[in-house]
């Protein structure tokens, strides 16, 4: 499964939970290249997720094959420190839907790798 694919699933989970849904997309600009605009440091999760119940996740979505770069590594360290922190990959899909799903529980930063 592509990166691409994997987010469209994990996107239509939360939703289907509940979940509110952030990802910055890639937008063309005047000279036609393809560029996703940030302001700050780059390597930031590719989705945060919020659900009602207060519970939010930092998630970094990967291929099953897929490494984090440096900048990425930074990210995830340094929001492990006080929120709930994931790297996901395709292998995870069924865990994921279980801890979707789990309304109203609260868990320790963890990072799987």
């Amino acid at each position: 499964m592509t990166e691409s694919d994997f987010q469209k699933v994990v996107i239509n989970l939360a939703k289907m939970h509940g979940w509110l849904v952030h990802h910055p997309m890639p937008a063309m600009n005047k000279r036609g290249v393809w560029a996703t605009h940030e302001l700050g440091d780059h390597g930031f999760p590719d989705l945060v997720l919020a659900h009602p119940s207060g519970r939010v996740i930092f998630a970094e979505l990967k291929s099953d094959k897929g490494k984090i770069s440096p900048l990425q590594s930074r990210w995830i360290t340094t929001l492990q420190q006080g929120a709930v922190v994931w790297v996901w990959r395709p292998a995870d899909i069924n865990w994921i839907s279980q801890y979707l799903s789990l309304k109203g529980r609260t868990t320790s930063s963890v990072s799987s790798t």
